[in-house]
């Protein structure tokens, strides 16, 4: 069945109605607050219809309907028009991304999590860049004291790894500085999986004089390889807790124990969209997950340069505030593609 310019009218309104009450709408409702020209009956007739076709359910015989996930997907893909946010909305944004701490990938991520979770009250989820897919840049040396020196790393995507090493004393400042600069040479460009223990055995075969300094810093480089492929950063995990689907102790327990696996969120986050398309929205049971099969999911890719380097997601129940998810979506995609 083809749905009415009416029956739109009316599906529209149900489903703004129930995102702000989360209770089941009547006819009588629709009737009072939109001034759409038609009867209570009337209106009551065409939610019937809309029943029928699989766009409302009736959760009680006595009550009124709410939006199955068949009507919240025709919503979203013919219906929904994204609000404009609100200008304190858009200089709390503009604050946070012109904040000039913020250099490197990992704090761009925290910030972005927060945001996201306190403009849109809802659980935000980021994938983090592939580390084994970021490339060396270079690599520093500074000196702590007269023994030690913090032995930084630091790749394409803003990962920064450090440590502090101990330093020979046979070493001058001027040998330090050619083994740190023949070692950029050697590394530079080179993606972190392209270093390999074999790379590493010719490194220290080519500087064995100074074998017992290089030994922190090949560690270094071997635990960046050993780390676990990608990191999800979640913000405001008590938000999707707060809502009233999500009462029922066993489905917060089911959230709660997802939102420590980060390998199955990973999963979940993985490649939604390709570089330059738009916002993905998985409605319930369209997401690969069970756990988050009563949720939905708002996501984007973010990206260096034409790099995609991982996603940002917004959790929330199937009643979620879609259009205003995606307005917030949207003002921090721009600014994370201008940083």
């Amino acid at each position: 069945m083809g749905i009415s310019a009416r029956k739109q009218v009316i599906l529209q309104a149900i489903v703004t109605e129930h995102i702000k009450s989360a209770q089941p709408i009547g006819s009588r409702t629709i009737a009072r607050r939109y001034k759409i020209g038609l009867s209570s009956a009337t209106i009551r007739n065409e939610m019937a219809d809309l029943e029928e076709a699989g766009y409302l359910f009736q959760p009680h015989t006595s009550a009124g309907r709410v939006p199955s996930q068949k009507g919240y997907r025709y919503y979203v893909d013919q219906l929904m028009e994204a609000p404009e946010l609100e200008e304190k909305e858009k200089a709390r944004i503009k604050e946070v991304y012109a904040y000039e701490k913020l250099k490197e990938i990992e704090e761009i991520i925290k910030y972005t999590s927060q945001l996201l979770s306190l403009l849109t009250n809802y659980t935000s989820l980021i994938l983090g860049p592939q580390l084994k897919k970021s490339a060396f840049k270079k690599m520093q040396i500074m000196p702590v004291d007269a023994r030690r020196g913090l032995l930084v790393l630091v790749a394409d995507t803003g990962f920064v790894k450090n440590k502090i090493i101990n330093l020979p004393r046979t070493l001058s400042s001027g040998e330090l500085g050619r083994i740190v600069a023949y070692l950029n040479q050697r590394l530079k460009g080179l993606t972190i999986d392209k270093i390999t223990s074999q790379l590493i055995g010719e490194l220290r075969r080519d500087l064995y004089h100074h074998i017992k300094f290089l030994e922190d810093t090949f560690m270094l480089l071997e635990d960046s390889l050993a780390e676990d492929e990608r990191r999800v950063f979640l913000g405001g995990t008590s938000n999707i807790l707060n809502q009233p689907e999500f009462e029922d102790i066993k489905k917060i327990k089911t959230l709660l124990s997802l939102f420590e696996q980060h390998s199955l969120l990973a999963a979940l986050l993985e490649r939604p969209v390709a570089a330059g398309e738009d916002i993905v929205i998985r409605i319930g049971k369209e997401n690969v997950l069970k756990e988050v099969q009563e949720c939905s999911l708002v996501m984007a890719t973010y990206c260096l340069g034409k790099e995609i380097m991982g996603t940002i997601a917004v959790l929330g129940p199937t009643r979620m505030n879609y259009a205003k998810t995606v307005a917030v979506m949207q003002q921090i995609i721009g600014h994370l593609r201008r940083l």
